[in-house]
């Protein structure tokens, strides 16, 4: 199965790396983000289309959906990912809750704009498949701004009961530790702050993975490939961790 997607956050993080394998497998592929500069780079890279939109601007959403069809006739994938990458947390005196706040209108109430102007296109054309990047500090307790991750499990499944019906699953991905520049970054610092070596604070981390090795972003790829494709028509309001076993809790 093959189609027109959109991937949001296209650009960095996860999202150009599912776009890759979308369109190694013959999807059209949308990148959307809000700085031009970086998205365009991205999408000339990879061969993607890019169209510029805000998560926090239902207007910007409208005219990105509005141009998607107008161009290609329909949306087949919403691919939800753009997010920021900055955590927030610590002692509760000092929690920045407007940032808090911020935080979850980009990435929660963003999804949800990204969904109301797919959606409708969606249904006039019978049928499409959305999945929404979570993250696993929405099953732990690590960092308060986890609970935008939570806030996404609990969206999907409310949403795939909806949606449903009318031929639309809805399905989230809770990725693992993925191997990315971001995360070199973070092995530096952290290594700076205990002096010691990045390879020793990624050792650490991959002992606690069961697998003893980092998510490739192009797996998360390949798991919307499953989800998109024929194999997950019957698959819909799961949240799928893909981390190695790293997330231990168990789920009934």
């Amino acid at each position: 199965m093959s189609g027109v997607a959109l991937v949001t956050g296209g650009s960095g993080g996860i999202a150009p790396a599912v776009a890759e394998q979308l369109i190694g497998a013959g999807w059209q592929v949308v990148l959307t983000a809000r700085r031009a500069g970086p998205l365009e780079a991205v999408a000339a890279r990879i061969g993607a289309e890019a169209l510029t939109s805000d998560a926090t601007d239902p207007a910007t959403i409208a005219a990105l959906v509005a141009t998607i069809v107008a161009r290609h006739g329909r949306i087949d994938l919403l691919v939800n990912a753009a997010a920021s990458s900055t955590p927030i947390g610590g002692a509760i005196e000092t929690v920045d809750v407007a940032a808090l706040i911020a935080d979850l209108d980009v990435k929660v109430g963003g999804y949800l704009r990204y969904l109301q102007a797919v959606v409708a296109v969606m249904r006039r054309q019978g049928g499409g498949r959305i999945v929404n990047i979570g993250g696993l500090t929405g099953r732990s307790s690590d960092t308060l701004s986890g609970l935008r991750n939570a806030a996404v499990s609990h969206f999907t499944k409310t949403l795939s009961d909806q949606l449903a019906p009318e031929g639309i699953t809805v399905n989230a991905v809770h990725p693992g530790i993925v191997a990315s520049p971001h995360l070199t970054e973070l092995f530096a610092e952290m290594a700076h702050e205990r002096d010691t070596e990045p390879a020793v604070i990624e050792a650490e981390f991959l002992g606690r993975i069961p697998t003893r090795r980092l998510i490739d972003p192009r797996e998360i790829g390949r798991l919307v490939l499953v989800l998109a494709g024929e194999t997950g028509q019957s698959i819909t309001g799961e949240s799928i961790a893909l981390d190695g076993g790293y997330s231990r809790g168990v789920y009934l």
